[in-house]
Parts: C-alpha cells; structure tokens; sequence
C-alpha cells in the first residue's frame, strides 16, 4: 500500500465531508489534525470540532468513518477520533477556505 497516494485519497474524501453550520469541508476548515496509516491498512484521523458542543460530534465521525472505508476499500480499518487539544480556531482555516467565508 503506497502510504501516501492512500492519504491523499483520504483528504479527497475529508473535503466532501461539511460542518453543517459553516459551508466549508472539515479539511480546509482546519478540523483535521492527524491521518495515521499503518502498514496494515489501520487508518485514524485525528479531528476536532470547532466546538465541543457541536450538535454533530456524535454523528460527524462516524459518517466519515463510512466513507472513507467505502472510498478506499483496500484499508483495514477507520477510526475516528475527536480530540480538542488544540482548541479549533479560525486560524487554522486553510487560504481557500478564509477566502470562501469572505475573511
């Protein structure tokens, strides 16, 4: 498994996925800390919401849990993992994300 042609193919599949409040993907928002791929195919991302009381936490992960095994069907396993550590916060937007939102 090429590890990184595999990450890629994970932070395609992370920019289909939106914060429902915010209309830009988990990716560009900045909510994605970490994708670890072991060799055996065992996948956790990393992400954090951009607040803890965000009415999505119970769902959000799972949903991209799903799609990222039925997108990359050669992984093993997915797990997703919601850390608050660093706190989000609009500096960690990515530019073309600031330039959707109009900051």
């Amino acid at each position: 498994m090429d590890a990184e042609a595999t990450r890629q193919r994970i932070i395609g599949i992370l920019k289909t996925c939106y914060d429902p409040e915010i209309p830009v993907n988990v990716y560009d928002l900045g909510l994605v800390y970490q994708i670890n791929i072991n060799e055996l195919g065992d996948t956790e991302v990393q992400m954090t919401l951009t607040a803890p009381n965000c009415p999505v936490a119970g769902s959000l992960p799972e949903e991209i849990e799903n799609r990222i095994l039925i997108g990359v069907p050669d992984l093993f396993s997915v797990k997703v993992t919601l850390v608050w550590d660093p706190p989000w916060n609009s500096s960690m937007m990515s530019e073309a994300a600031r330039l959707q939102l109009g900051l």
